[in-house]
């Protein structure tokens, strides 16, 4: 029952967060007159290629943390246990990938250029975040099974071999 709670509360903070960051998203466009950049309409299937890979990489991270993290991606509300499996064995940041995925996308299917500028500018401010909040504190709280970690998986790209 428990496991079922943790489910529940993280499809709804998911859905919450895709949401809101969807909706500021399309909240840009209005600034597309302004840049003046014209995005092709057969960057449309891209877009939605794009929004359903981020999909489905988001609600895998997610099924990760409910199931090994018993908790939910939520900051006030994160896993107890530390998830360096799934997509987490490859990058350590694939939830923060699949909304940028889902966003990009949006963009591309919406033909906005601002929409693609936005993702582009909250991708710099979300790197800042992970390196100077974000980190430090999974160091803090896991220790040594995240600093292994860091050295295992890069932050944002796989690891070539």
């Amino acid at each position: 029952m428990k496991g079922l709670w943790i489910a529940a509360r993280s499809l709804v903070y998911m859905a919450g967060f895709f949401g809101l960051w969807g909706w500021i998203a399309l909240s840009v466009r209005r600034f597309d007159p302004v840049l003046g950049i014209a995005l092709p309409e057969m960057l449309q299937l891209a877009g939605v290629a794009a929004m359903v890979v981020g999909g489905c990489l988001g609600l895998v991270c997610v099924g990760m943390f409910i199931t090994l993290g018993r908790g939910t991606p939520a900051p006030f509300d994160p896993p107890t246990e530390f998830v360096a499996r799934g997509p987490y064995k490859f990058v350590r940041n694939p939830m923060y990938i699949s909304g940028f995925f889902l966003l990009l996308g949006l963009g591309l299917y919406e033909r906005s250029a601002a929409i693609v500028v936005f993702v582009f500018a909250l991708s710099i401010l979300v790197h800042l975040g992970v390196v100077y909040l974000e980190e430090p504190g999974l160091e803090k709280r896991f220790g040594e099974s995240y600093l292994k970690y860091k050295s295992a998986a890069n932050r944002w790209l796989p690891k070539t071999r």
